[in-house]
């Protein structure tokens, strides 16, 4: 179910709105490969009305399953936009979608959690990837050249007889 409130509920005095929306009203999944949702977005906001706008600030919190980019290990990260407003114009081009007295907060939540999602998911600052394999040092045999060994498109086609 989406996050709404009813507008006429504000002509007397502010709405607390306090709770968990389920992930999948967020519509994150396949956003980001290296990041996952499965966690309600925890929230608590205060609704106010002004002249001609309506104004939403307040907190909002969600818990992100990211794979690092430079060792793909799995951890975990919290995102908390602590200070998160909105304002929601009631006239002109931009006004706010009213359906039977009723606003749904969900897109304009959805839409700044999106840019708050972390642009390379690191598991730590510090990481140094994935660990590099050692490379063969070994060296060819004496008197053995040193593609001999090695098979090349090239030396395949070279032995084409056409």
């Amino acid at each position: 179910m989406p996050l709404l409130f009813n507008v006429r509920h504000l002509e007397r005095k502010p709405l607390f709105l306090e709770g968990e929306l389920p992930a999948a009203e967020l519509e994150l999944d396949g956003i980001d490969e290296l990041i996952h949702v499965h966690q309600p977005l925890r929230y608590g906001l205060e609704v106010e009305r002004h002249e001609r706008s309506i104004l939403v600030h307040g907190r909002l919190e969600l818990r992100l399953e990211c794979e690092c980019v430079r060792c793909l290990r799995a951890f975990g990260q919290t995102l908390d936009l602590a200070d998160w407003t909105c304002l929601l114009p009631l006239e002109g081009d931009d006004k706010v979608l009213v359906s039977n007295d009723c606003v749904d907060l969900t897109p304009y939540l959805r839409e700044d959690i999106l840019l708050a999602f972390p642009r390379h998911p690191l598991c730590e600052s510090e990481c140094h990837g994935l660990p590099t394999a050692p490379r063969n040092s070994a060296k060819p045999p004496s008197g053995a050249s040193q593609n001999e060994g090695i098979s090349s498109a090239w030396a395949e086609l070279n032995k084409l007889k056409l």
